[in-house]
Formats: structure tokens, C-alpha cells, sequence
């Protein structure tokens, strides 16, 4: 089997989780890998994610990484820089990406535009994963396809976000405030949760979809008793859960529906009941489905090994990209994404 050659792009959170991805998928050759501070110039790529020495060290040049002749580029930065991914596409890579552009206005407009161009231009492709996890949008889309009729489709994504420990992201979304959702914290929650408007967009089109308007809505619920997570506190009666997302409506009605519950302790003095399982999934038609899906960790997993759920889902996509059509991908262009699992198989004997 002839291996695609990958350059991973950024080590951060994400990063790390896909680079070892990508010394981990026997269909998948690790050639470069991108830097994006000076300090892991120069530094070898297993030790940018705890593992052994791969003798690839990463490097900012990026005319340096476009000239190995790679076929594809793991995109994870934090931030998208456009000119950037534009001259990787028009040098004939191919992008997988769990970014979705948003600091740049997305892959709408003008950004779409130029991105298809260079896509043209290099005979390449673009596929966003996104943060949702990406994957789990193409799970519901292709559920309908046993349905005579189909009226919605919801997603429900719990998570217990006590083990997220970044004050900056919870105090930004006002947990820990004063209970009550006001307008500049509404504000600040659609600001975040626009990630997930992406995903909508995202299976609307899949499905063929034209959306009159994709509604926002939002609210929280507060903390019965003091919780203190050790890295965050919230007092009795301050925001400790939210319940936000979007509506992808057609002719006045919700089509695409996709809700987030965070919570930050169950404790919550409104009484909600949440769902211990990660992903509901509702498909209202002929027949109906309603689908719970649960994520068990390994027994050595961290913290923040749970960001694999973002990269996992970018890196078993690089054969499909590869032998899809050139510009900028959809749902239903890539199909369903899967793990190597046969070629695993053989290396356990």
C-alpha cells in the first residue's frame, strides 16, 4: 500500500493529538510539520507530541515543507491565516482542516471564492472537519438516507466540561457570573456557539436545504450549592451550565437543529436533567430514528485527550480527500470517513 505523504500543520491542543494520528495510521507517512512559534523550530516532531524521535523536525519555512512534494496538509491552528492555506491549495495540497475560517468570515463570500480558485489552480481540495466534532454531522446526514420522508434532524451534544479546565473559555461565556442571561452575555455565547451555526449550514447543504434562517438561542442554568473545580469556583446562584445552539429553519420550520448542553457540575439549582450520554440523535421522518451514542474513555486518558474527538476525525479523512474532486468539499463529497482498522489488525498478528 502506497502511503500518503502529510505534513502536519500546527502542535497545539489538536495538534499533537493528530500528529500522533498520523504516526499511528499505517496508510499515512509523516513528511513535515509546521511550527508556529520559533521556540519548537528546529525540534523534532515526536518530541512536539511524546513520542519518539521521528527525524522530521518542524520548521516555519513554508516554501521549505511546500517543496517535499507532500499530498496533504493536516490544518489545525488556532487561527486560519487565509494567504497562507490559498498558497498551499494553489501549490497542489490538499487541506484537511478542523478550522473553520471563522476569524477570517468563514467559508462563505469572498473567502469562499478565492479558496475554490486556488483549488483550481493547484488541482486541489479542502475539506473542514470542524470542532462539533466534525464527523458526527456526517453520521446524522447519512442516517436519512434510509427514510421515505424526513422532516428535521437534531443533535444534542452533553458535555461535562468540568474537566476543560481554561478559565479564560468559561469566564468568557459567563460562567461563574451572576445567574441570569443578559444581552452582552448573549452577546458573548453567540460569539462562541457560531462554530456550531457552521455545522448546520453544513448539513443543510448535505441535504440540499435552503435555509430561510438559522435562529440562535441560548440560556443558563446556575449552581444549587458552591463548587469549587479546583482551577474554577463558581458560588451558589452563579452560571454553571449552559443550553445554546441553532435552528436551521425552512418555511418558518426547524430542519437542522443543533443543541449544546455544557455544564461545568450538575448540581444546578433549575433542575435540568442531562444526558449522560455525549450525542442524542433525532431523526424525525419515515421511519424515525432516535440515536444515543456514548463515549467511553481509556483508563489512561487526560484531560484534554478528549481533543482527539476534534483531530481523529480530520486525519482518518486524508484518503477520502485525496480521491475526491478538486475545491472546496461538503458532506456529501467525502462521505464517511473510517479508521484503518484492518491494516491495524495485521500488526497485532
Amino acid at each position: 500500500m502506497e502511503k500518503l505523504r502529510v505534513i502536519q500543520w500546527t502542535t497545539g491542543k489538536v495538534g499533537k493529538h493528530s500528529l500522533r494520528a498520523i504516526l499511528d495510521d499505517p496508510r499515512l507517512e509523516l513528511v513535515g510539520c509546521y511550527a508556529w512559534s520559533d521556540a519548537k523550530k528546529g525540534v523534532d516532531s515526536g518530541e512536539l507530541c511524546g513520542r519518539p524521535a521521528t527525524g522530521i523536525t518542524a520548521t516555519n519555512d513554508i516554501d521549505e515543507l511546500i517543496a517535499l512534494g507532500a499530498d496533504t496538509v493536516l490544518y489545525t491552528p488556532f487561527e486560519a491565516d487565509l494567504d497562507q492555506a490559498i498558497k498551499l491549495l494553489e501549490s497542489g495540497l490538499d487541506l484537511v482542516s478542523t478550522n473553520l475560517f471563522l476569524n477570517v468570515g468563514g467559508i462563505r463570500g469572498e473567502v469562499k471564492d478565492r479558496l475554490e480558485a486556488a483549488c483550481v489552480k493547484g488541482n486541489s481540495s479542502l475539506y473542514i472537519t470542524g470542532i462539533n466534532p466534525g464527523w458526527i454531522n456526517s453520521v446524522i446526514a447519512s442516517m436519512t438516507a434510509i427514510c421515505r420522508d424526513v422532516e428535521s434532524v437534531s443533535i444534542t451534544e452533553s458535555a461535562d466540561c468540568s474537566v476543560y479546565e481554561s478559565v479564560e473559555t468559561w469566564g468568557f461565556l459567563g460562567m461563574g457570573e451572576p445567574g441570569g442571561a443578559t444581552d452582552e452575555l448573549m452577546g458573548r455565547a453567540q460569539a462562541w456557539l457560531i462554530l456550531f451555526k457552521d455545522a448546520v449550514e453544513r448539513i443543510g447543504d448535505a441535504l440540499g436545504l435552503t435555509f430561510d434562517d438559522i435562529e440562535f438561542f441560548c440560556e443558563y442554568a446556575t449552581a444549587a450549592e458552591k463548587v469549587d473545580l479546583g482551577w474554577f469556583c463558581m458560588e451558589k446562584g452563579t452560571n454553571a451550565a449552559l443550553r445554546g445552539g441553532w435552528n436551521g429553519k425552512v418555511n418558518g420550520r426547524t430542519a437542522v437543529n443543533i443543541t449544546v448542553v455544557w455544564y461545568l457540575t450538575k448540581k444546578l439549582a433549575e433542575g435540568w436533567e442531562i444526558d449522560d450520554d455525549q450525542y442524542h440523535l433525532v431523526v424525525q421522518g419515515e421511519p424515525s430514528m432516535d440515536i444515543r451514542m456514548r463515549l467511553i474513555p481509556a483508563e489512561h486518558w487526560k484531560n484534554h485527550d478528549w481533543d482527539i474527538m476534534t483531530a481523529l476525525p480530520a486525519v482518518s479523512a486524508v484518503p477520502q480527500i485525496k480521491a475526491a474532486r478538486a475545491g472546496v468539499l461538503g458532506l456529501v463529497d467525502v462521505g464517511l470517513p473510517v479508521a484503518p482498522m484492518g491494516e491495524w489488525m495485521k500488526d497485532r498478528g
